[in-house]
């Protein structure tokens, strides 16, 4: 049934669809927790495994998004034309034993194989949880809806921080990984007592006809790409600001190894940070993409241009001042903030550019590019910056990727086109 999920464009949500958000952005952590353990352990695998900062970087950028990539393309059609729930709790009970299993690892090879699935798994998640939360709140609270949905980043990430500066001092990284994978499988369970909500928009064809082939929804989106020319300006944009959020993955490492501080300090101070400064950004910056929605046309890509621009110079800020001092800890939340504040008004502008029977592959496919573009670079060209000349190098460089960002957005937000909903 509908009902329990309507919503209406006056800004009205239903209950159900906040305890939709709710459950959504929880495994939405539990996603950037199994992502970002690779790095949250960066300084530590370094020395046991004898990894390079390279090889770290490899393993939380490429190493993981290949196949997410590749596969989510697939599991975006496949949200498109079947059921979601199922399909998103399938993903979670891959990723989550394949977590598990990267405790034993006992050498690089022995820790991507298992990455492969990790994210294999991990792409069912977000084509089909944004598609679920486009059919349940209004297009006027879609962005706030997916600020909060993305402040599953910061959450994720901080809670794999917090927990690895406890868990790992006390009884070594593995059990870091064993821990995760079982508390994963539980959330799999669960998760098919959740109600999936309606297909707005589509629910003729999709509920009462024939759905749509995998041609036509893939020939569709190809046809959404070369009508508007600013949905390929917010892809570029996009993979600009994924370069520098992906780069940010080696802070830890960066503050172990350059600014000289001990991994637990700094992996329950990175936590700290990224819970109060990434959620903040999340649900801050999502309403500033709403409000700029409103005010103008194409508000959406507009808060975009404004965000990199405050990215890139907080960024620069945060990696050239010295450990311990009170503009280092203020930049430090100010980063944190806008590194991944900023896919709310993203993954608005993109529903809001594709056609609405399409928006779960067009959401898979702007996964694909920002992640091949922007998340697999970001960290191992960093990486290798890093083991060259230093990870404050590197960290600096990325930053200034970051800065270019504000010209596609700026050309896409002065384009005739308005944005919109087909």
């Amino acid at each position: 049934m509908r009902e329990p999920f309507a919503s209406t464009d006056d800004g009205r949500v239903s209950a159900r669809a906040w305890m939709l958000l709710v459950f959504l952005t929880a495994l939405n952590v539990l996603n950037f927790v199994d992502r970002t353990l690779i790095s949250s352990l960066g300084p530590l695998l370094i020395r046991d495994l004898g990894l390079s900062r390279a090889q770290i970087g490899l393993l939380a950028g490429y190493g993981f998004v290949f196949f997410y990539t590749l596969v989510g393309l697939f599991f975006g059609l496949a949200a498109d034309r079947w059921r979601r729930i199922p399909l998103v709790s399938m993903g979670v009970a891959v990723w989550s034993v394949m977590t598990a299993l990267s405790g034993v690892a006992r050498s690089f090879l022995q820790l991507a194989l298992p990455r492969i699935f990790v994210g294999v798994g991990e792409a069912t998640l977000t084509p089909s949880s944004l598609s679920m939360l486009g059919d349940a709140f209004p297009r006027r609270r879609l962005a706030m809806a997916s600020g909060v949905y993305y402040a599953g980043i910061p959450l994720g990430t901080a809670v794999s921080l917090i927990a690895s500066s406890y868990i790992a001092p006390r009884w070594g990284w593995r059990a870091c990984f064993y821990a995760l994978g079982i508390f994963g499988i539980v959330a799999a369970a669960l998760l098919l007592l959740v109600r999936e909500p309606a297909r707005r928009g589509v629910v003729s064809v999709v509920m009462n006809g024939p759905r749509p082939t995998l041609g036509a929804l893939v020939a569709d989106v190809a046809r959404a790409l070369k009508a508007r020319r600013e949905l390929v300006l917010v892809l570029l944009g996009g993979s600009l600001l994924c370069y520098g959020a992906a780069a940010a993955l080696l802070t830890l490492t960066w503050l172990v190894e350059d600014r000289q501080l001990p991994f637990a300090v700094a992996a329950f101070r990175a936590g700290i940070i990224a819970v109060f400064g990434g959620f903040t950004g999340n649900l801050t910056l999502g309403a500033f993409g709403d409000w700029c929605a409103r005010r103008w046309t194409n508000g959406h890509l507009r808060s975009l241009a404004i965000i990199s621009v405050a990215f890139a110079a907080s960024g620069a800020l945060f990696y050239s001042l010295p450990a311990g001092t009170v503009p280092f800890y203020l930049f430090w939340f100010t980063t944190a903030a806008l590194t991944s504040g900023w896919f709310g008004p993203l993954f608005a502008a993109i529903q809001e550019l594709s056609p609405a029977h399409t928006r779960s592959t067009a959401v898979a496919f702007a996964l694909l590019v920002l992640n091949l573009l922007g998340v697999g670079p970001g960290p191992l060209i960093t990486g290798r910056l890093g083991d060259v000349r230093g990870l404050t190098f590197g960290l600096l460089t990325s930053v200034v990727v970051v800065a270019f960002a504000v010209v596609p957005f700026a050309i896409a937000a002065r384009g005739s086109k308005a944005a919109r909903t087909s």
